[in-house]
């Protein structure tokens, strides 16, 4: 099992058999450790928990800045305090990265879920961006999951397939194929 927490760098290009690539380039975190690992038999469920940023320290223990668990479904080949590197990746491998897109405030239909608008002309008066109607006349009042303004953006997502271009072994980076969710420096966890 791969695993690794990453911070996004930002974006360049590569080629690759004359074609240009867009590649994500994310600094991977060099202490990645097994914290623990979760058993079947006394959570009902398998799982590894990974830890990373060691800085606190409680009774002689260092504890992690991040933490996360992770659920696994075949055997567990880890052990606890195993070290994760970037040694466990190795170009062209398939991987899925999960982070946080960019907030963009409190945004309108048209910006947040795509809607046309309204004609500017034929009388159309302060209406051109908003949503129209929101509800009819029979239940009185507006449906679950009507698509309306508000907060855009923000959310945790998750990338699957994600084929590595490049290894930077001696900066400890990854050059990730396309684009990665998130602003530059923001955090991403990547599983393989």
């Amino acid at each position: 099992m791969k695993f690794s927490f990453a911070q996004k760098i930002g974006m360049t290009q590569v080629f690759e058999n004359g074609k240009v690539v867009p590649v994500t380039k994310v600094q991977l975190c060099s202490d990645v450790k097994v914290q623990a690992l979760i058993d079947e038999d006394k959570s009902g469920y398998k799982a590894v928990q990974f830890g990373a940023r060691y800085s606190k320290k409680v009774k002689d223990t260092q504890l992690p800045r991040l933490l996360r668990e992770v659920r696994v479904k075949g055997d567990i080949n880890l052990e606890v305090g195993t070290v994760l590197d970037i040694s466990q990746y190795e170009v062209g491998s398939v991987l899925s990265v999960k982070g946080v897109s960019k907030g963009k405030g409190f945004a309108g239909v048209v910006k947040r879920h795509g809607f046309a608008g309204a004609n500017a002309t034929h009388g159309t008066k302060h209406t051109e961006r908003s949503g129209g109607s929101i509800g009819s006349g029979y239940p009185e009042h507006v449906l679950k999951g009507r698509k309306m303004p508000g907060r855009a953006g923000f959310k945790t997502q998750t990338l699957k397939n994600v084929k590595v271009v490049g290894i930077d072994v001696e900066n400890n980076q990854l050059l990730l194929k396309g684009a990665i969710p998130g602003p530059n420096k923001g955090l991403l966890q990547i599983v393989g």
